[in-house]
């Protein structure tokens, strides 16, 4: 049987046997060696692979605690601005809750598998005419009038969930890695890190890489002009590193190429932080923050075409050796 995240870190989370525990089998995920991406960076990479979480992305390590932690509170709905991810993790956990989700997700801009996931998850979706700054206005302000709960990463509950990704990092390695590496869009989930290294007692240094142009980067993800974690990153001493939307698909084919990891364009951006040098360190743990499904339009536009040919032997073997 499958054991929640809430239940493998009950003891370090705040719940009590009066939580009523919302999960689809989030956590406990995958860590990686990355043999050939160490060979070519020099240093020993490992590969945190959260695209394995329920809906595919990091934020269903957040949304059971948020989720929970509503319902425990008497919460009728919950409520979220997102790029994305956050929509469907919110949408699939308040679904198993049996609470209505209304998403608010900035019009035009979310990759378009994670709003027909949303849909199909039965979240009634609305795209706000601005960007994902001016969505999060207004569902903080909806969440203020008592008729939602927010679960946003500004929830705590979210941070206490996405923390347990370095306790189990470090328990699968048997201590903590140089450097954490997390993309950075809104910064929750460097906040989380840093709490967790905080209960561990760890100063464990941690790298943020953020597009160059937050506002319009093609890696939708962390397109957010305005990180609601700006402060919490700066406490917790993150180096920030900025990357360019050409280094991050060069980061992301790499990935997918030598590692047989197919993520969304955001999770590379780590991997471009470590390529353009901005990572030091000998044991060095990415985290990889969401599926390539998620976004299989930007897969359609930068991977590699397919070939036509005939059906003959002969044509397929001098096509594959072209």
């Amino acid at each position: 049987m499958t054991v929640s995240l809430i239940e493998r870190f009950r003891d370090r989370l705040p719940v009590s046997a009066a939580t009523p525990v919302v999960s689809l089998g989030e956590g406990s995920t995958p860590l990686l060696r990355a043999e050939r991406l160490s060979e070519r960076h020099g240093a020993e990479v490992w590969l945190k692979w959260e695209a394995s979480n329920p809906t595919g992305s990091y934020k269903d390590r957040g949304m059971t605690m948020a989720v929970s932690k509503a319902l425990e509170e008497g919460a009728a709905a919950v409520i979220c601005a997102s790029t994305g991810n956050t929509a469907a993790s919110a949408a699939a956990y308040a679904s198993r809750a049996g609470i209505p989700a209304l998403v608010l997700t900035p019009q035009g801009a979310v990759a378009g598998a994670k709003v027909a996931q949303t849909r199909m998850l039965g979240a009634k979706v609305l795209e706000v005419r601005g960007d994902f700054d001016e969505a999060l206005r207004a569902a903080r302000e909806l969440a203020d009038r008592g008729t939602h709960a927010l679960v946003n990463s500004l929830n705590p509950y979210r941070r206490d969930g996405q923390k347990t990704a370095v306790f189990e990092i470090v328990e699968e390695l048997g201590s903590a890695p140089d450097v954490f590496v997390v993309p950075y869009g809104g910064g929750g989930n460097t906040s989380a890190y840093a709490q967790a290294l905080r209960e561990l007692g760890l100063d464990t240094p941690i790298v943020s890489a953020e597009a160059d142009n937050r506002p319009a980067t093609m890696a939708s993800a962390i397109r957010i002009g305005e990180p609601a974690h700006a402060e919490s990153v700066r406490a917790a001493h993150a180096h920030v590193v900025s990357v360019s939307d050409a280094q991050i698909v060069e980061a992301w084919r790499e990935l997918a190429a030598l590692e047989g990891l197919f993520c969304e364009p955001s999770s590379a951006a780590g991997l471009a932080a470590l390529r353009k040098g901005g990572v030091d360190g000998e044991r060095i743990v990415l985290t990889i923050t969401g599926h390539g499904l998620k976004d299989t339009a930007s897969a359609e536009r930068y991977a590699p075409p397919p070939l036509l040919v005939d059906p003959d032997p002969d044509a397929i073997a001098a096509a594959a050796a072209g």
